[in-house]
């Protein structure tokens, strides 16, 4: 089994630096890239004097960093931000964030994976908002009394090398459900990222055994377990797999760089699995009419079409107009339609986690 990692995010600012679609960094841009990282190093040490706000992202930079520039630019407010690793983000920012509960160093969580955020929730982490944007979002993609809201979805999906093999459910579900050599069929370690929410699904549906019992005849039969979704995509993508388990802005990688690939939704008990980005501005911040300001902004129907255009293709939540969002879009609109309804699930998700980490920490 793996050995055990740090999960502690790396500091990067959102305006100098930003992770491209192939892993690869931008360079800075020379004496704000110094100043800008001078003040997230400040942040480690005590109560951050970084003027506007400091954001959590664990959103991809390469998709975040131009949403969020284009609110400093708008509104005037200075953002400085931290992402994350690809592989631990969503649980080393909610670690992170539980663990500076008492002396808070972010005003504004942009999370995606909405469990992470309701465990955030029930520890205390958040502060309520009910704004415009909050009233735009559907009911079950946001907490009632406004501690987090949801917006811009990603759908877990099967991702088919076409010269393969016929992209077709139910040859899919066949060959997961038989008893079919899986080595070349890819999954991400379920420990962190949309893994783990699928995992968390499945112990809710399946329950604790049926759960462990799909992971142990997965890895019977050979399944390569990778360090992430954008592995999946890269193995299926190139041929070294014929199908595996990602995430849709994944597959949209592979398929804008004219791979051979196609997607069909995860479905778990007949429910695809949508998951939402999340907002939420974290308790005790100084900073809160600023912070107000940019959940807004993330809720609005303008920045949940940009994210629907964008090479990551996110699906809109609350109301859009239907000709402004991306033809190849539309079909996941429809697929988030029937997704699992994923905020009963944090019970689920914590003992997902327990069991993960007795086999993957030790």
């Amino acid at each position: 089994m793996p050995q055990q990692r740090s999960s502690a995010p790396a500091m990067v600012s959102s305006r100098r630096e930003v992770r491209r679609g192939n892993g690869t960094r931008a360079p800075g841009r020379g004496l704000l890239a110094a100043v800008a990282l001078c003040c997230l190093i400040g942040c480690d040490s005590g109560k951050s004097t970084t003027p506007g706000l400091v954001v959590y992202c664990a959103h991809d930079a390469v998709f975040a960093e131009d949403v969020l520039r284009d609110f400093e630019r708008q509104t005037g407010i200075a953002v400085t931000v931290r992402y994350d690793s690809e592989a631990t983000k969503s649980l080393g920012f909610v670690n992170m964030l539980i663990q500076e509960k008492a002396n808070p160093q972010c005003d504004v969580f942009w999370n995606n994976e909405l469990l992470g955020t309701c465990e955030l929730h029930e520890q205390g982490v958040l502060a309520p908002y009910r704004g415009p944007g909050f009233e735009r979002i559907p009911e079950r993609f946001k907490d009632p009394d406004g501690h987090w809201t949801g917006f811009a979805a990603r759908l877990r999906v099967y991702i088919v090398n076409t010269e393969k093999m016929a992209a077709d459910e139910a040859a899919l579900r066949e060959k997961l459900e038989g008893q079919a050599d899986l080595t070349r069929v890819a999954i991400a370690e379920p420990l962190f990222g949309t893994t783990l929410t699928q995992y968390t699904v499945l112990w809710s549906e399946l329950g604790e055994d049926g759960l462990k019992n799909w992971h142990k005849d997965l890895h019977a039969r050979g399944i390569r377990e990778v360090k992430g979704n954008a592995a999946t995509k890269n193995l299926v993508a190139e041929g070294a797999c014929d199908f595996g388990f990602t995430d849709n802005d994944d597959y949209f990688v592979a398929k804008d760089a004219g791979k051979p690939v196609a997607q069909l939704p995860v479905r778990v008990a007949g429910k695809t699995i949508c998951i939402p980005n999340s907002v939420a501005i974290i308790r005790g911040t100084p900073r809160i009419d600023a912070a107000r300001k940019l959940v807004d902004y993330l809720l609005s129907a303008e920045t949940e079409l940009r994210l629907a255009k964008s090479e990551s293709r996110q699906i809109p939540l609350g109301p859009v107009s239907s000709d402004q969002v991306p033809a190849d879009v539309r079909p996941l609109v429809a697929w988030g339609a029937e997704g699992a309804d994923l905020r009963p699930l944090l019970e689920s998700r914590r003992a997902v986690v327990r069991w993960l980490k007795s086999e993957y920490l030790r």
